[in-house]
């Protein structure tokens, strides 16, 4: 028999027992190991708990931090080796089946909550402890009068005991005491600190208020004041400190000493450098990552007057495939690759370079001249990536897409500059790509539009924002109406009425074209059956309606169209469907099937916008279609009088072809009666346009039939 799997349990018990032996050689506790483990165990459940909820939580971290220091663990060692721990194993033994690179990432967050909560408690006890020494020092020189040897004794043993740093100097910046744990702390003797003034201890990094506030203090007019400050050791190295400076009065009140107590943060500060670094700068490159750049692009735009700002937003063109071809591990090498280029292009003050995520990297340049420095910059990116990049033997061509975005400063937020960047580089990717362009506020507007329309499309069919308009079909013959073309609209909440050429290539491309088409289909049938009803002995009116290559290839085409048309009562010949002859190029068997299938019912197939294709005109033959739709690109020489006899010749030959294949042919663009007359002589079948009507409502269609019929 084979053993069982361990469980959750099991595998946080061995984080826990990790974790314990890691850090008990550096714990002051009186406890044996196995029970600095128990105490470790809901601490471990804690960071397994926090690893794996849905939303991090900072405060889990802080918790576990804050736990540390009450359970002893407070040399600074104790931390690093526990942070240690927990980016070594806490997702290995308490990830489970979650995505890896997401736990790596909450748990690095977790680290640095767990360091700033270790932080804060420590800090928090050793406030506390400066508390007990600075009352016991007020204390000893209260009662010196009294008990002035007890009194010297009792300050002696805490001066000296204490494990932060003590100095005692007068008012005049003389220092006249100091205990071991100072000294440690600078590495130097006794004599040599006892021989400076405070004064002498200016650090390049010191806040302003620093010595604004030691100035209050010795005039009397502050009790004591805390800063964070850094100090030079005598070799040179810098020692930071959580300072604490209180005043020392005599029995009457009168200022007379002044008295520091300092705790060394220098490991914690580079620890949480450390931690910084990592938070601010992406991992696989070393480059500053989205949260370091927007920091630094918010504040290039909320500089003063006079500045301004140029951004580069490069996205690789044809990363993924090399990702698909090659692997991920050269795909990462080549972005290691191309970010060390980028990094050498960027070493003028004020730029900067970036990654985003993924193949998208962004380079800032600021200051008050840069149109002419945004230029040279995307100049010498374009030019980084030329030369091939060589990995696993192979040359790989690099290209990059870039939007560039320039102007002043203050104008503009950092979400609305990146959008415009990212829409911009678009632009430059749909333009064929390894090339630039530059921001164009009305493209970007039409890019958001396009966007805003495209997220509200599926809520505007349930909210019945489509409506229908009908253009009539026109038999040429006789100039009667034979019918009309179904045309949707979209009445817009903002953008007010809209054409199909707005929104129905977003249509497409969301895939709501299916439920829309079907809609369209529905509510045109409806409205066929309704004419039918109002002027039965005027003959049948037809109904032609678009269907979208979406359409065509959903499975259920066919019996959507049969179902609707059994619902209003039509017949099958009083629907025409029309399909561009685009969508039907090279269009295999399976394609054609669903529209063999509805021609053999009855309905009638129209080839939409025939002659812009550049089909072959045999394949006429093999499709199931009834009636070509002519471009109106062929038509428009004839709108005036003498017609341009090379179009005359074209519409000729292809009426010719049509007829000869029995096929109907409809003119699209009739806009005159010269143009109406010619085609009528050229033998063309019906025609629609601005000459006969625009597009209308269907009580329109409805009063130019009831005139066609009687009179």
């Amino acid at each position: 028999m084979t053993a069982e799997p361990d469980g959750p349990e099991d595998r946080l018990r061995r984080f826990a027992t990790i974790w314990s032996r890691a850090v008990f050689p550096v714990t002051s506790t009186s406890l044996t190991r196995p029970e600095v483990e128990e105490q470790l165990l809901p601490l471990a459940r804690r960071l397994s708990d926090a690893l794996l909820a849905r939303s991090y939580q900072a405060a889990e971290g802080k918790a576990v931090g804050a736990a540390l220091v009450a359970a002893h663990c407070t040399d600074p060692e104790a931390l690093s080796r526990s942070l240690e721990c927990v980016d070594a194993y806490l997702v290995l033994y308490c990830g489970g089946d979650g995505n890896r690179e997401a736990l790596r990432t909450r748990s690095a967050r977790l680290q640095h909550g767990i360091a700033a909560g270790f932080a804060q408690a420590l800090r928090d006890r050793t406030l506390a402890e400066q508390e007990a020494i600075s009352h016991a020092a007020l204390n000893a020189r209260s009662v010196v009068a009294e008990a002035l040897h007890a009194s010297e004794a009792r300050f002696r043993a805490v001066f000296e005991g204490a494990a932060i740093g003590i100095g005692i100097a007068d008012l005049e910046g003389n220092i006249l005491q100091v205990n071991g744990a100072l000294l440690r702390m600078f590495g130097g003797s006794e004599q040599s600190l006892r021989g400076r003034r405070v004064s002498d201890w200016t650090h390049p990094d010191d806040a302003p208020q620093v010595w604004r506030l030691y100035e209050e203090l010795v005039r009397g007019e502050r009790e004591h004041y805390h800063v964070e400050k850094a100090f030079y050791r005598p070799d040179g190295t810098a020692l930071w400190t959580n300072l604490t400076v209180s005043l020392l009065r005599d029995a009457d009140g009168r200022p007379q000493y002044q008295l520091a107590l300092m705790e060394d943060t220098t490991e914690r500060r580079l620890l949480n450098l450390r931690l910084r670094y990592e938070a601010t700068h992406d991992a696989l490159t070393g480059l500053p990552n989205r949260t370091l750049f927007f920091e630094r692009l918010e504040k290039a735009l909320s500089a003063g007057e006079g500045q301004r700002f140029g951004l580069c937003y490069l996205d690789l063109d044809g990363f993924k495939t090399i990702n698909d071809s090659l692997g991920h591990a050269a795909g990462d090498r080549l972005l290691v690759e191309v970010a060390d280029r980028l990094q050498s292009c960027a070493t003028a003050p004020g730029e900067m370079v970036a990654r985003l995520g993924g193949d998208e990297f962004v380079a800032l340049t600021t200051g008050p001249d840069t149109e002419h420095e945004v230029d040279e910059l995307v100049g010498r990116i374009m030019n980084a990536l030329v030369t091939p990049v060589s990995i696993d033997g192979r040359e790989l061509t690099v290209r990059g897409s870039i939007g560039v975005v320039e102007g002043p400063a203050g104008e503009r937020g950092p979400a609305e500059v990146l959008r415009s960047a990212d829409i911009t580089m678009y632009r430059a990717k749909s333009a064929g790509g390894n090339r630039f362009e530059l921001a164009d506020p009305e493209a970007d507007l039409r890019a958001i539009t396009r966007h805003g329309l495209t997220t509200a499309l599926p809520a505007a069919l349930d909210r019945n924002e489509f409506f229908i308009e009908y253009q009539p079909l026109v038999h040429l013959g006789d100039g009667s109406v034979r019918g009309a073309e179904a045309l949707v609209r979209w009445l817009h909440p903002q953008h007010g009425v809209l054409g199909p050429d707005r929104f129905i290539p977003l249509a497409e491309h969301t895939g709501l074209i299916v439920p829309l088409g079907r809609w369209v289909l529905d509510q045109s049938v409806r409205q066929a059956r309704q004419w039918q009803e109002r002027h039965a002995g005027a003959g049948p009116l037809r109904i032609n309606v678009n269907l979208s290559p979406c359409q065509l290839t959903h499975p259920g085409l066919v019996s959507d169209t049969v179902d609707i048309l059994e619902r209003a009562g039509l017949e099958p010949d009083a629907l025409c469907l029309e399909v561009t002859e685009s969508a039907l190029i090279g269009a295999d068997d399976d394609l054609l099937k669903p529209l063999r299938r509805l021609a053999e019912m009855g309905v009638d197939i129209a080839l939409d916008d025939f002659g812009t294709g550049y089909s072959n005109l045999a394949n006429l033959r093999r499709l199931p279609v009834s009636v070509l739709k002519l471009d109106r690109s062929f038509t428009q020489g004839m709108q005036q009088f003498p017609a341009d006899p090379v179009d005359l010749k074209i519409v000729e030959g292809i009426v010719a072809l049509a007829h000869s294949l029995d096929l109907a042919v409809t003119v699209e663009g009739v806009e005159t009666g010269a143009q109406a007359e010619q085609l009528r002589i050229l033998g063309c079948d019906t025609a629609q346009g601005w000459y006969y009507a625009r597009p209308g409502p269907p009580e329109r269609l409805h009063e130019l039939a009831l005139v066609d019929a009687t009179g």
